[in-house]
């Protein structure tokens, strides 16, 4: 495939991939508040990200990071963590879209250098196949040439004596 085609099939292929995604995301997010243990997981992640969210803020717009940065409420930070938690997926989902065709374009790489190499060796036994026929042609004409020196020399020799 050319690369003017490759482009626009991989942009569809990923935009196909997000909108399968979204609903396993949205049912992740949907069922995240559910189980009380992971529920307990949610709300710690999502209380770490807005902490480091809120210090990160506040140093860029200059101000203290040595207050005490409340907690978000129970329900905001359910939502907050299954925001994230469907954006993790979402992201993973490309990302392990991007390695799959990274590994198959390798692979194909791989594939195609071998066949160059196999080509590669082939047209090398060719030219030694060639360089040895040459080199034997070289050989039967010496043994021709030869040959034909003698005929020569001795079709002079039998016209000398029979000349005398």
């Amino acid at each position: 495939m050319s690369s003017m085609v490759v482009f626009p099939v991989l942009k569809l292929g990923t935009l196909t991939l997000r909108t399968l995604a979204k609903p396993i995301a949205n049912r992740l997010k949907k069922d995240a508040g559910l189980h009380p243990k992971f529920r307990q997981f949610i709300l710690n992640i999502a209380q770490a990200h807005h902490r480091f969210t809120t210090t990160m803020q506040r140093r860029i717009y200059g101000r203290s990071t040595e207050i005490e940065i409340r907690p978000l409420d129970e329900e905001r930070a359910i939502q907050s963590a299954s925001d994230i938690l469907g954006e993790v997926f979402l992201f993973s989902v490309a990302g392990l879209a991007v390695i799959y065709e990274v590994q198959r374009n390798s692979r194909a790489e791989a594939r195609k250098e071998e066949l160059r190499k196999q080509e590669q060796e082939a047209s090398k036994k060719k030219d030694e196949a060639f360089a040895k026929e040459v080199e034997n042609l070289k050989l039967r004409l010496e043994e021709l040439e030869r040959r034909s020196f003698l005929d020569t020399f001795k079709f002079w020799n039998a016209k000398e004596k029979q000349a005398q």
